[in-house]
């Protein structure tokens, strides 16, 4: 984040702490809500000119750095058709605005439970930044809740087939400039294939009514409230109104009312679709219109036919089923706790309640039936109505009882796995690891994703590792209605490298030991250590060397093996020096280029080192702490007088940890 954006930001912050009482108010709009959500598709780019300050409701999140909320919010609905990825760009229609947006995954729950379950949440994009945002291909960011490395476009996420979806499109900036929402770039279809129609029309019992069950959502806004988007072929009766179930608070219907100017008489009619007083004939959301002339027939009798049901197509381990009836039933009719259905099939399944939507005259075209535990076997299984706890099966609106024993079969998909078994197939320079899937429940679809960023969408495939360590796969499945994801963390151990720990200079005649440091799962140690001597022993046994004046260096050469016979080699050339410490018995320093200087023989085993001489007088004359520094037989710049010298030598034995003093004396020949 710039400077300049930061102190924007900081600036918006405070706007909104001191707007914080208006930024409260309740949201009521539709729109405004989880469960009055626009509904969309992929078809169009929707507009919404302005925003409407509002909301600040938390939303639930796995976030500890940041708050998720519905500040100025308006909500979109939307279902998978393909599973794919999910494209779309939101476009503030002014300057420096923050629009900021998340996506929940609301299949088979109430919408709005986003305020209070955090694993609804699929992704989100919270930055505080101005300009388009959205999801794209070319985007790897998902990292959301961290403010500082947040970027306005995300990566795409993944949509599954049969699921619902709501997005949330927040706008920060506390103004009421709108914005535009377009979906694009993914592989995902959120737009409904099938064409809109009428699916049934039924007559109510008395015949002042028509019912009519749409295929789909269409849109309340292209319904005429005056019946002109149909003709009935009767004469003598003709429709006065149209209403559709749930516009008061949705933006979209499947059912529609039709009043009449008076009831039908027995006999066979024929309800079509006709283009509207406004022009236009109903629309879906995305503005496909149910073609004019469209025909269904309605049998009017004075005793109504037994109630017939259909299912609603089950969700993968589906633990609720949604049966739609075809007439309306009376709400009182249906037992609570779901005694009045009974499912059988391949696994055993209870009902623990029965759920309705009853309208204001207390009948309801489904109910909702809540399982005791999800439906995890594939197979065939029926619903039979039976008679309930209540002490009768359910009535319909002309007060007849449904037939005891009606069967609804229907078909579950069985659940698929995604856990996969892999191979490792070692090498001395790369490993290889086979992965593989069973592909059973009529697995279709494969997604492999490695932390390399490579992939796959083969059923088996393999992977060639260049370096060690844990390596993460995770496969995707799917066999179109159930999806299931399996993550594994594998791990290759290091290759085989020889290295050992050694001094850079060997005292002659002293004990020498070379520390093994090699890494890998090394089988076979073969040490050849410079003195003729082998070994293949881990750690070898001290070593001795004796000093040679014209062959200073060995070579030490450790060899390591697996059990695959990958080896590697440690080679190290060693300076082996003479290292007994001495001060010799004489010295003449007069600068002929022999036996100038008075000192100590050179050893590593020393350390604190203090070199003195004394004359005869017990006048210190020199003092040296360092090898280096030597004696020529001067002091204070003036040459000194021949005779002898005491000198006295201390310093710390590096090997027996020990303070050692010498004492002795030498001659200074002139």
């Amino acid at each position: 984040m710039t400077i300049q954006k930061a102190l924007t930001f900081i600036i918006i912050l405070l706007i909104n702490f001191s707007l914080n009482a208006v930024s409260q108010n309740a949201c009521t709009a539709l729109g405004q809500n989880p469960s009055t959500a626009f509904p969309v598709c992929g078809l169009r780019t929707f507009t919404q000119a302005s925003v409407a300050i509002c909301g600040d409701q938390q939303i639930a999140s796995t976030c500890s750095s940041i708050n998720l909320d519905d500040k100025n919010p308006y909500w979109y609905k939307f279902t998978c058709f393909k599973t794919g990825s999910l494209g779309f760009t939101i476009t503030p229609l002014a300057e420096n605005e923050d629009y900021d947006w998340q996506l929940f995954d609301v299949t088979n729950v109430d919408p709005k439970d986003v305020y209070t379950n955090k694993t609804l949440l699929l992704m989100f994009n919270w930055a505080p930044k101005f300009g388009v945002t959205g999801t794209s291909s070319t985007s790897t960011y998902t990292d959301g809740c961290n403010l500082e490395t947040n970027q306005n476009i995300s990566a795409m996420p993944l949509l599954i087939i049969g699921h619902q979806y709501l997005l949330l499109v927040s706008h920060f900036s506390d103004t009421q400039s709108g914005y535009t929402l377009a979906f694009d770039g993914g592989t995902a279809i959120i737009t409904d294939p099938i064409l809109p129609a009428m699916q049934q029309v039924t007559a109510s019992c008395d015949g002042n009514q028509i019912y009519i069950k749409l295929n789909k959502k269409m849109k309340c806004a292209t319904l005429d409230a005056d019946g002109s988007d149909f003709k009935i072929s009767s004469g003598a009766v003709s429709i006065v109104s149209a209403a559709g179930v749930g516009c008061n608070n949705s933006f979209d219907m499947d059912s529609i009312v039709l009043s009449l100017s008076k009831p039908l008489p027995a006999g066979i009619y024929q309800l079509s679709i006709a283009t509207g007083a406004d022009g236009n004939n109903l629309l879906d959301n995305c503005d496909q219109s149910i073609a004019a002339g469209q025909t269904l027939s309605i049998t009017v009798l004075r005793s109504i036919s037994n109630t017939s049901a259909t299912l609603l197509p089950a969700s993968c381990r589906p633990k609720q089923l949604t049966l739609v009836f075809s007439d309306p039933i009376s709400c009182n009719s249906i037992a609570q706790n779901g005694s009045d259905f009974l499912i059988t099939g391949t696994q055993t399944v209870g009902i623990t309640s029965a759920v309705t939507n009853c309208n204001t005259a207390g009948f309801t075209k489904s109910v909702l039936l809540n399982l005791s535990s999800p439906i995890l076997a594939a197979g065939n299984y029926n619903i039979s109505i039976t008679t309930g706890t209540d002490a009768n099966t359910i009535i319909n609106e002309c007060k007849k009882e449904t037939i005891q024993g009606t069967i609804i079969d229907f078909n579950i998909s069985a659940a698929v796995s995604a856990t996969f078994t892999y191979n490792i197939r070692l090498g001395c320079i790369a490993d290889t690891i086979d992965y593989r899937h069973d592909g059973e429940n009529g697995v279709t679809t494969w997604k492999w994703l490695f932390d390399n960023n490579s992939n796959s969408n083969l059923k088996s495939t393999n992977l060639i590792y260049y370096t060690t360590g844990t390596k993460t796969a995770q496969l995707t499945v799917s066999n179109g209605t159930c999806t299931d994801i399996s993550t594994v963390n594998i791990v290759l151990e290091d290759k085989v490298k020889a290295v050992f720990q050694y001094p850079e200079i060997i005292c002659a005649g002293s004990a020498t030991q070379y520390i093994n440091n090699s890494k890998g799962p090394v089988t076979l140690y073969n040490w050849s250590l410079g003195n003729l001597n082998t070994s293949t022993l881990p750690m070898p046994p001290a070593q001795y060397y004796t000093y040679n004046n014209l062959l200073k260096n060995i070579t030490v050469q450790l060899l390591v093996q697996d059990k695959q016979g990958c080896s590697d080699i440690a080679t190290r050339k060693i300076a082996v020096e003479n290292c007994y410490l001495a001060v010799p018995k004489a010295f003449s320093p007069n600068n002929d280029g022999l036996n100038d200087l008075l000192y100590p023989t050179y050893s590593p085993n020393v350390s604190n080192l203090r070199f003195t001489i004394y004359n005869r007088f017990g006048q210190m004359v020199f003092e040296g702490k360092e090898w280096l520094i030597k004696w020529d037989g001067s002091f204070k710049g003036n040459p000194q007088d021949a005779g002898t010298y005491i000198w006295k030598l201390i310093y710390t034995d590096i090997i027996n940890r020990k303070t050692v003093n010498l004492k002795g004396t030498s001659v200074l020949l002139r």
